[in-house]
């Protein structure tokens, strides 16, 4: 067996199947690229679902990681330590908020996010205990946990978890009409992703975030928009939320945050919505530690330059135009996205999206499918334009053969 088949075998002998990766095992990465344990090089068009924007061991990150891990990496929240409050201040401000409340993963950011509203809507909306309701769009995807899988409609993430936590209502995204129908007095908030990435990279009719906000405005309901994939630079603004020129209640980010160095999440709000915490009501032992805030201060500066963010818009520009050339031509039914971020419905009779992912993998390019047809594009943001094409056309030529 050679040292990949090796390590496969070994990784499912001993880990649970809860994954179906391409069978590559990577050993170093740098930027753009990741070579694999026979020193075979592949070009990353996944970026970690968008937690890899900045790339594979940026220098920025590596090195501002390795500075705090010489002074101190834990406390835990029973003390201070001396990068708190500059994480705080500082993601604040990026989002034009005023508090912060910082987990690990984007999952706990998310249930972060549905605990601060329902209980924001018991003591500042008024809402009778218990009867809190919180609505969400189709399609979703906002982590695994058992809470969030209970306002799921992937059968996959569901079946076999119940019982199921209730408070939530389910509404086709992108439908304004269903979303007002489906408010009632105890409606405490409206959770979605302004781009649902899992889902295929939807992106909502124009209009339709406005309009949500208008909505929640309107009946006391607060907007929360999980940015946990689509900000941060990915789509050429720092929130796709800007793209629509909407300002939201509450940012849930992760991902990106922590560079893929290390998981760092966030709930980002308003005192008046994070003011209703009181001490021993929520917590994390990790959650804002000293080397994710390090991590995270870096990655605030350098989005706070605007660099990447106009990276993301020129290089996503010509990522859809070389996309959009490849509609009509049999291979492909739809592409859709924004900035550095793509999904590609596959026609049926060219292959499923595993299966155009693993030739695109044996062409030294590393993409993601999901539901079925669909394979998402999603580089890091400091991809190279040559790299770029480079991988569009290894794509090509998959589609033609």
């Amino acid at each position: 067996m050679s040292t990949t088949e090796n390590a496969i075998a070994s990784a499912d002998a001993h880990s649970a199947h809860n994954y179906h990766p391409l069978p590559v095992v990577v050993a170093t990465a740098e930027g753009a690229w990741m070579t694999d344990v026979e020193g075979r090089r592949y070009l990353d068009m996944l970026a970690g679902y968008s937690a890899l924007n900045f790339g594979h061991g940026n220098r920025r990150l590596i090195d501002a990681a390795r500075a705090q891990l010489e002074r101190v990496t834990l406390t835990s929240r029973a003390f201070h330590h001396d990068r708190f409050a500059d994480f705080c201040t500082q993601l604040a401000e990026l989002c034009g908020m005023e508090m912060v409340l910082p987990m690990n993963t984007g999952a706990e950011a998310v249930e972060t996010a549905v605990k601060t509203a329902r209980k924001w809507g018991y003591r500042v909306k008024g809402v009778p205990d218990g009867m809190a309701k919180i609505i969400v769009a189709s399609d979703n995807f906002h982590g695994r946990t058992t809470t969030v899988i209970s306002f799921s409609t992937d059968h996959e993430a569901r079946a076999d978890f119940g019982p199921y936590t209730p408070g939530f209502e389910i509404v086709p995204y992108g439908d304004l009409t269903a979303m007002r129908a489906a408010m009632t007095e105890n409606t405490v908030a409206v959770l979605l992703e302004p781009i649902q990435g899992e889902a295929g990279v939807l992106v909502p009719p124009p209009g339709y975030l406005p309009g949500v906000r208008e909505l929640t405005r309107e009946r006391n309901v607060l907007f929360i928009a999980d940015e946990i994939q689509s900000g941060l630079g990915r789509t050429g603004k720092t929130f796709a939320c800007e793209h629509e020129g909407v300002v939201p209640d509450m940012y849930v980010l992760g991902k990106a945050l922590g560079g893929g160095v290390v998981p760092v999440s966030a709930v980002v709000s308003s005192a008046a919505v994070l003011g209703v915490y009181r001490p021993g009501e929520h917590g994390s032992t990790f959650g804002g530690n000293p080397l994710a805030c390090a991590v995270a201060l870096e990655v605030i500066a350098m989005l706070r330059t605007g660099e990447f963010q106009e990276r993301a818009t020129e290089l996503g520009d010509h990522l859809h135009r070389e996309l959009a050339l490849l509609v009509g031509g049999g291979a492909v039914e739809t592409v859709r996205g924004r900035g550095l971020w793509a999904g590609v419905d596959i026609s049926p009779g060219h292959g499923t999206g595993r299966e155009i992912s693993e030739k695109l993998m044996e062409r030294r390019v590393l993409v993601k499918d999901t539901h079925g047809s669909t394979i998402r594009i999603a580089p890091p943001l400091v991809i190279s334009k040559e790299d770029l094409d480079w991988g569009l056309e290894q794509l090509r030529e998959v589609l033609r053969g």
